[in-house]
């Protein structure tokens, strides 16, 4: 297996422990907290718009 391979397959192990730690810990009967994941979520979604504006806009070809 090759370096790249093993360094997604244990990221995506680290990310999948992580959850499964989260989620143990929810309170019965109450909603889960997602304000964290959801601070993530805007801030990936504002890179790849960034990037797109600067690979439309300012990227020289």
């Amino acid at each position: 297996m090759s370096k790249v391979a093993a360094g997604i397959v244990g990221g995506m192990g680290s990310v999948l422990l992580s959850a499964s730690l989260a989620l143990a810990n929810v309170e019965a009967g109450k909603a889960p907290d997602y304000s964290g994941i959801s601070g993530i979520y805007y801030t990936l979604i504002a890179l790849i718009l960034v990037y797109g504006v600067y690979d439309t806009f300012f990227k020289k070809s």
